[in-house]
């Protein structure tokens, strides 16, 4: 999910990953979370958290390429869309959107997502 300046957060659910800044757009890091392995984004200005377990076949779904996909306009021409919001899991290449888990291909398949929070300037995803 994107990045939250939220002030209280559930405390007991919050848990440390970064420095913010530690992070640069464009960026990831796989984190073990209380047994889950998390990947926390930093595309385009904001924060996205998901689990690592592609729905596939168990791969790890965040490790792969970061990139965009092929849309459609209004006026029915192929462009270039979300770029840097894209990851494709390595091992079969599924693809998800990082800004809400969903599989770009079927609506069957979702990554759980996980609220990122900024609080003084150091990283926290909330399970």
């Amino acid at each position: 999910m994107s990045e939250s300046t939220q002030p209280d957060p559930d405390q007991s659910n919050i848990h440390h990953v970064i420095a913010a800044d530690d992070i640069s757009d464009g960026e990831r890091i796989i984190v073990d979370i209380t047994g889950r392995e998390i990947a926390v984004f930093h595309s385009n200005g904001e924060f996205y958290a998901l689990s690592n377990y592609c729905t596939h076949q168990g791969g790890p779904a965040c490790e792969g390429l970061l990139s965009g996909t092929l849309d459609v306009d209004k006026d029915d021409e192929l462009v270039w869309a979300c770029d840097d919001e894209i990851v494709a899991c390595p091992w079969h290449g599924w693809e998800f959107d990082i800004t809400d888990g969903t599989h770009t291909a079927s609506d069957d398949y979702r990554l759980p997502t996980y609220d990122v929070h900024i609080l003084d300037g150091e990283l926290y995803v909330e399970l």
